[in-house]
C-alpha cells in the first residue's frame, strides 16, 4: 500500500515516532517493536496489520485513522491521564524502555487486563448495564461519532444486540444510514451482516434500499471475508462478488503430492464434511487465524531489520491461547502450525470446498440419505454405545502429534471417548450455536474484537436476547421428566423428516410447530437463570434452533421461495435445524441424569 502517514503520529503504546503498524480493533497505530507484542496476545486481543504491506480494503483503513486521529488511544489509557496516575507511579511505555519486560507487561495490563479503561459504577444486575451500553450503541451509530461507539464497545456494549422495541441491531440502523466506517467497526466486533431484522431484512438489504451502493457492497465483502482470506492465502485472488461469485476454490499446483495419500485425503475430507455448521465454522475461523499469523509473520519478517532482529522475543511460533475456547480447541488450534505448506493448502481448499457446498445447500448425498442418517442419530439419542457414530469431533482434522494424516484418524479415534467427556464436562459447548455472539462476562470478552464468522443460510433468524450474568438457580428437573419431554421432540423430529423424505413440503410447517411446542415445554422444566454454563447454552442452542427451524420450514411455501432450488437448500437448513434441536435435548438428558445422580 503506497499510504504514507504524517510524521506527526506516534505509536499509541510508547510514543514512538513513525509507527508502521495497526491494531484494527483498538483503533490505534503501533510501532514494530509494540507489535511484536500484539502479536503475541492474539487476534481476540488485537487485530494488527501492517499499514504499508498488507492489502486494506479502504474503508477499514479508513475507520483506524479516524479513531486515531480521534483520541481512540485515550480509551484504552483513560486513568493514565489522571494527574494522580503520575503521583503514584503508573505511567506508559517509552520508546526507551525494552520490549521484555517493560513493553510487554505495559501492553498486556493495557488490552488484555483493560486496566487503565474507565470503569463504570458497579450494579447489582450487570446485564442491566451491558443492556444499556448495547442500547445507546444502537442509537449512536446513525452518527459519525465513531470514538463514542468504541468507547461503548470496550465497556461492554454488544456489536449484535438486537433491540427488543427496534426489532433491529446496530449494524442495521447504520446500513440505514449510510454509515459506512460505523458498519466496519462494528463489523470488527463481530457484527453479522446476515442478520436479519424483525422484517425479515439483513443491513445489505437496508443499504441498497437507501442507494448506499458501496457499503453495501462492503457488507457482502464483510459476510464472505473468511472464504475471501483463506483463497487469497492460496492462489492472490478473491471472488468477484459484484457478479455473483462468491467462492474460489484453488487447484493443488503438484497432484503428485495428493496421489500417495489419496485414501487417507478422503477419509479426513469426509470428517470434516461430518461436522455440523457450528463445529465446521469453528475449524474454518481457527485455519483463519493461522492464516493470518503465517501471512503476518511473513510480513514481519520482510519488513525487519535483521542484523537487530531478536527472534526469541518477536517470534509467534504458533496461535496464542484464546481463553474463551476449551483446551481441546485451543490445542487443535497451535498443531495447525505444524502443518507443512502442501498439507495446510490441502485442508485449506478441502474447507473452501466444503464452505461452499454447505452455503449453496449442495448434499452430500441424497437427501433421502441424509434424512436417514438423521434418523438413525435421534433414535440412538440415548445410547452412550452410539455416541461415536453421532456427535462430529474437532480435532479429527488438525494434526495430533505430527502431520501424518493417517496418524490424526486413527488417534482422533482412540481419543475421542475422552474429548467428549471433558467437553461434556466444560461450560463451553460444542454445539451452541450463538457462540458467535459477544456476550459480556467476568473477563470483558464483549470488549475484544471478534473475527469474522460464516455465515449460512438461516443461521442469523433469532435474536440474542441474552443473559450474561444470571443469579444461581434452584435444582435441575428430574431425569425422567427431560426424557419424557425429549422422547416427545424426537417423535415430531422423526415425523417431520420423514415427510422430508418423501418431499411433503406442505407438513413442514405443522410439524415446526409440533416441535416448536415441545420444545417450549421441555425449556419450562428447567429454571429460568440456570447456574450451569453447560445448561444456559444447551437451553439456548434447543429454543434457538426450534425458532430457526419454524424460519426455514416457511421458506419451503409456494409464495416465499421462487425456485427448486431454494426448496433444496431451505430442506438442508430444515435438517440441520433438525439435528441441531435433537443434540442439545440429548446434552440436557446427560446433564441432567449427570447431577440427578450426584
Amino acid at each position: 500500500m503506497s499510504k504514507r502517514l504524517r510524521s506527526s503520529e506516534v505509536c499509541a503504546d510508547c510514543s514512538g515516532p513513525d509507527p508502521s503498524w495497526a491494531s484494527v480493533n483498538r483503533g490505534t497505530f503501533i510501532c514494530d517493536e509494540c507489535c511484536s507484542v500484539h502479536r503475541s496476545l492474539g487476534r481476540h486481543i488485537s487485530q494488527v496489520r501492517h499499514l504499508r504491506h498488507t492489502p486494506w480494503p479502504p474503508t477499514l483503513l479508513q475507520m483506524v485513522e479516524t479513531l486515531y486521529n480521534n483520541g481512540a488511544n485515550s480509551i484504552w489509557e483513560h486513568s493514565l491521564l489522571d494527574p494522580a496516575s503520575i503521583m503514584s507511579g503508573r505511567r506508559k511505555a517509552n520508546p526507551q524502555d525494552k520490549v521484555h519486560p517493560n513493553k510487554a507487561e505495559f501492553i498486556r495490563a493495557k488490552y488484555q487486563m483493560l486496566a487503565f479503561v474507565h470503569r463504570l459504577p458497579c450494579r447489582d444486575d450487570d446485564s442491566v448495564t451491558a443492556k444499556d451500553l448495547s442500547k445507546q450503541l444502537h442509537s449512536s451509530v446513525r452518527t459519525g461519532n465513531l470514538e463514542t461507539c468504541l468507547r461503548l464497545l470496550s465497556l461492554g456494549a454488544q456489536a449484535n444486540f438486537f433491540h427488543p422495541e427496534k426489532g433491529n441491531t446496530p449494524l442495521h440502523v447504520a446500513s440505514k444510514a449510510g454509515q459506512i466506517l460505523q458498519a466496519e467497526l462494528l463489523a470488527v466486533y463481530g457484527a453479522d451482516p446476515g442478520t436479519q431484522d424483525s422484517s425479515g431484512k439483513t443491513p445489505v438489504d437496508y443499504a441498497r434500499q437507501g442507494g448506499h451502493h458501496e457499503l453495501a457492497e462492503r457488507l457482502v465483502e464483510i459476510q464472505y471475508e473468511l472464504t475471501d482470506r483463506l483463497a487469497f492465502y492460496l492462489c492472490g485472488r478473491k471472488p468477484d462478488h459484484k457478479n455473483g461469485q462468491h467462492f474460489i476454490i484453488p487447484q493443488m499446483a503438484d497432484r503428485r503430492l495428493s496421489l500417495d495419500l489419496s485414501e487417507l485425503a478422503k477419509a479426513a475430507k469426509k470428517k470434516l464434511q461430518s461436522l455440523s455448521n457450528h463445529l465446521f465454522e469453528e475449524l474454518a475461523m481457527d485455519v483463519y487465524d493461522e492464516v493470518d499469523r503465517r501471512e503476518t509473520d511473513a510480513v514481519w519478517l520482510a519488513t525487519q531489520n535483521h542484523s537487530t532482529l531478536v527472534t526469541e522475543t518477536t517470534v509467534v511460533p504458533f496461535l496464542p491461547v484464546n481463553p474463551e475456547y476449551s483446551s481441546t480447541r485451543n490445542q487443535g488450534r497451535q498443531k495447525l502450525a505444524r502443518f507443512n505448506a502442501h498439507e495446510f493448502a490441502t485442508l485449506v481448499i478441502d474447507i473452501l470446498s466444503d464452505a461452499k457446498r454447505r452455503q449453496q445447500g449442495s448434499p452430500l448425498s441424497s437427501s433421502k440419505d441424509n434424512v436417514e442418517l438423521l434418523l438413525k442419530t435421534i433414535n440412538n439419542q440415548h445410547s452412550t454405545e452410539n455416541q461415536d457414530n453421532d456427535q462430529p469431533d474437532y480435532d479429527s482434522v488438525a494434526s495430533d502429534e505430527d502431520t501424518d494424516l493417517e496418524t490424526n484418524v486413527s488417534k482422533a479415534n482412540r481419543q475421542k471417548a475422552s474429548r467428549l467427556e471433558k467437553q461434556n464436562s466444560t461450560p463451553e459447548s460444542d454445539y451452541d450455536n450463538t457462540a458467535n455472539d459477544t456476550e459480556p462476562d467476568d473477563t470483558g470478552s464483549s470488549r475484544k474484537g471478534r473475527q469474522r464468522s460464516m455465515v449460512w443460510p438461516g443461521d442469523s433468524l433469532v435474536p440474542d436476547m441474552g443473559e450474561p450474568h444470571v443469579a444461581p438457580s434452584p435444582a435441575l428437573p428430574s431425569t425422567e421428566d427431560v426424557i419424557r419431554k425429549t422422547e416427545q421432540i424426537t417423535k415430531n423430529i422423526q415425523e417431520l423428516l420423514r415427510a422430508a423424505q418423501e418431499n411433503k413440503h406442505d407438513s413442514y410447517i405443522p410439524c415446526s410447530e409440533r416441535i416448536h411446542i415441545a420444545v417450549t415445554e421441555m425449556a419450562a422444566l428447567f429454571p429460568k437463570k440456570p447456574k450451569s454454563d453447560t445448561v444456559r447454552t444447551s437451553l439456548r442452542l434447543l429454543t434457538s434452533s426450534a425458532y430457526r427451524l419454524q424460519s426455514e420450514c416457511k421458506k419451503t411455501l409456494p409464495g416465499d421461495s421462487g425456485s427448486p432450488t431454494d426448496v433444496r437448500l431451505a430442506t438442508q437448513q430444515v435438517i440441520q435445524c433438525a439435528y441441531d434441536i435433537a443434540k442439545a435435548a440429548k446434552q440436557l438428558v446427560t446433564i441432567t441424569t449427570k447431577e440427578n445422580s450426584n
